[in-house]
């Protein structure tokens, strides 16, 4: 790796959380050169403007979690242990609400109307979540672990309504026991699901 790549990763690392809970519109300048201990011209000279660090500091909060869902979902043999894991790895997100949360939510709902660009990639991560659990939930009917007639797409909408409005109730409540209840009401739905 490259010094100029080194330096380019340092500063999405350092600012990537400071993104996910500030916000695009919250996160000035010179809170990345704080975060990343280098000059304006550091930054600017490995990224032409903000916006590409906000999209780079996305991506990089988006895999990470996308990892931890992947390891969860890899210590799991059934297809109710797969969707139950999305409840586990996001109880570390809103267990940490200084950590900002979810960074789905956080940029779709910062970037809805004012960054475009922001607003695009928040969405085919909720079309790729969905997607992947419609593939959950078709493989869990065609092995006979997830009732025959269920409807894929209505049950990924609703988990991913569930787990980002409670990771959203919690943290505008700043109450953590509403997230555990409706993470309760979700794995009860899960249950009923075979």
């Amino acid at each position: 790796m490259t010094k100029a790549e080194k330096t380019k990763n340092l500063i999405i690392e350092k600012t990537a959380p400071i993104f996910n809970r500030k916000g695009y519109a919250g996160t000035s300048l010179n809170d990345i050169t704080a975060a990343t201990g280098l000059t304006k011209g550091s930054i600017y000279g490995n990224f032409a403007n903000k916006d590409e660090v906000a999209l780079a500091a996305f991506d990089f909060n988006l895999k990470s979690n996308l990892s931890k869902i992947e390891a969860e979902m890899n210590c799991q043999t059934t297809t109710k242990g797969k969707l139950l894991a999305y409840i586990d790895v996001y109880q570390g997100l809103i267990g940490s609400i200084s950590n900002g949360g979810c960074p789905i939510l956080n940029t779709a709902t910062d970037a809805d109307d004012t960054h475009p660009a922001l607003r695009k990639k928040a969405l085919q991560a909720v079309l790729s979540w969905k997607k992947n659990i419609i593939n959950l939930v078709n493989e869990g009917i065609s092995q006979n672990e997830i009732k025959e007639g269920s409807d894929p797409e209505q049950i990924a909408l609703t988990m991913i309504a569930m787990i980002e409005g409670g990771i959203m109730i919690a943290r505008l409540t700043n109450k953590l026991s509403n997230w555990n209840s409706i993470m309760d009401s979700l794995k009860k739905y899960i249950n009923t699901l075979s």
